[in-house]
């Protein structure tokens, strides 16, 4: 028998069953569906965490109170009592650090904006020196950013984002107007590039003014965050970060083989711990779609082994008309072939919706990585073969003479 005729005869033998065929396919489209969905979700979420790991460049050094990652609350306990990083702390650097490219300090708060009659209450207000805009590749699509020279003085200016833009000081040119950002006034001069949302959360609320006019309006009680341009990655990168903790270690008279009191940590290390858990994410996924995927390729053994039984007159006419053992097997391999993959190419339209509606709802960022596609099939494809032997097989070892005398 051809392979074509077989193809066509298995087609028409799920066709003419197609609700059963369908109910069939659910196990390996909820399966694949969840799998696609999952890794879709992972991969856009990589990426988008990626991109804002690497914001401030791959050759930036972080110095901190705290690490920006923690297990337990014991180790935020701990991490909370260490000293705060200060303004003299980021001089120190500034001055003894001898190859570091750049050098820039920050400080987060959230307060409230004021333009005439309009204000928002939840905008994040950063102190950033007048270095901090190239480090973290804050790219100004209005105006200008700050000059040293308006970071020494305190200057009351102020970069925004579009959403301080749009909702608060309306139509008309931003530059030059004046804002109240919890009470003290800043001239607008510049403007930072739209950055859209993040599981529903506007990226673009956010008012940047000099650190040290910063400082004088919220004080200096709490820690800052130091950033330094090594000016290239690995070993540069590592000796950069050797001179940090030297500098910082010294300042803060640490004895030798005592343990740091700050942190410093480089895109690399959040990097590797992205990768670790996108990896036992990945892990834990794979698990339960192996599972549904199994439960699937049960169900399509029980379904081909129930069409055996209920075909078991037409498989002893076709023998006796000349049907070889491996005629009958290839017919029935291909049937349960062909519902593998058509699980497979439903489940994978299935969970690309998926995730395209929960990434319109809550703005969670997706991508579908071109791999996980051929994958799918091909594994759904193996599954309905693999569980599809032992039924085609027992269809094609049927004694022709039994199978006549099969009642219809």
């Amino acid at each position: 028998m051809l392979f074509t005729e077989a193809f066509k005869l298995a087609l028409q033998s799920l066709w003419a069953n197609k609700l059963r065929s369908i109910l069939t396919l659910l196990g390996v489209v909820i399966a694949v569906a969840s799998v696609i969905t999952v890794v879709t979700l992972t991969n856009g979420a990589k990426q988008f965490v990626t991109e804002k790991i690497n914001r401030y460049g791959a050759s930036v050094v972080t110095i901190s109170k705290m690490p920006q990652t923690f297990i337990t609350i014991d180790e935020y306990l701990a991490f909370q009592k260490r000293r705060d990083i200060t303004f003299d702390d980021y001089r120190a650097v500034v001055s003894d650090c001898k190859s570091c490219m750049s050098v820039g300090a920050q400080r987060n708060t959230t307060g409230k904006v004021v333009y005439q009659t309009k204000s928002t209450t939840d905008t994040t207000i950063r102190g950033w020196t007048w270095t901090m805009p190239p480090i973290s590749n804050l790219n100004i699509d209005e105006g200008r950013s700050f000059t040293e020279v308006e970071d020494e003085h305190s200057t009351r200016v102020a970069i925004i984002g579009y959403d301080v833009v749009d909702n608060v000081l309306g139509a008309g040119d931003p530059l030059g107007k004046e804002i109240r950002v919890d009470g003290t006034p800043y001239t607008v001069i510049g403007v930072g590039e739209r950055q859209g949302k993040m599981l529903g959360m506007s990226m673009d609320n956010w008012v940047v003014i000099p650190l040290t006019a910063f400082l004088h309006s919220y004080g200096a009680n709490a820690s800052l965050a130091i950033y330094v341009d090594s000016g290239g990655g690995g070993e540069v990168m590592d000796a950069v970060s050797g001179e940090l903790r030297t500098i910082m270690r010294a300042r803060r008279h640490l004895a030798p083989g005592a343990p740091d009191s700050f942190s410093i940590e480089t895109s690399a290390t959040f990097g590797n711990l992205l990768g670790r858990i996108l990896s036992n994410f990945g892990a834990v996924v794979v698990a339960i779609a192996g599972i549904s995927l199994v439960v699937g390729g049960i169900v399509i053994m029980n379904i081909m082994l129930v069409s055996v039984t209920e075909r078991t007159r037409e498989i002893g006419v076709r023998k006796a008309l000349g049907a070889r053992r491996k005629d009958i097997l290839l017919q029935f391999l291909i049937e349960s072939a062909i519902l593998g993959l058509l699980g497979g190419v439903i489940g994978v339209i299935l969970g690309i919706s998926v995730a395209d509606i929960i990434t319109l709802a809550i703005s969670f960022p997706s991508s579908v990585p071109f791999w996980c596609i051929p994958v799918a099939l091909s594994v759904a494809t193996s599954v309905g073969l693999f569980f599809g032997v032992y039924p085609a097989a027992k269809a094609a070892t049927l004694d022709p003479i039994v199978a006549l005398r099969a009642e219809l």
